[in-house]
């Protein structure tokens, strides 16, 4: 099986596909100073980017995992969330408190897509 990384780095590759799926890494915010809804807008748009190089977008998304370090900003991440989500093709989704990388960072998300 032929595996393809994108964006590699010397820790880890923000994309890699293999066997007709796309995993992304979990991606963070570039601005640490918004709150948890714009820094959930600016994962969206990073992962539409990734997803796009890839070969894919976010209909094919299978699974999608959130990580908040304050599960009481639920709300606020649902509001990009659901925003960005496309209509009726909605992932499986887990959302899940967690202690983050960076204690600036309010939200990070995984996703795993499949190739058209």
């Amino acid at each position: 099986m032929e595996i393809k990384r994108l964006v590699p780095g010397s820790r880890m590759s923000q994309c890699v596909i293999a066997g007709g799926m796309v995993y992304l890494a979990g991606q963070v915010a570039d601005n640490t100073s918004e709150g948890v809804e714009a820094q959930t807008d600016n994962i969206l748009a990073k992962i539409d980017s990734l997803l796009a190089q890839a070969g894919a977008d976010k209909s094919r998304i299978v699974s999608a995992t959130i990580y908040l370090p304050d599960i009481g900003t639920f709300a606020d991440m649902n509001k990009a969330w659901d925003r960005w989500v496309a209509p009726g093709a909605t992932p499986a989704r887990a959302t899940v408190e967690a202690r983050l990388a960076s204690a600036g960072y309010r939200v990070e998300i995984q996703i795993v897509a499949a190739l058209a």
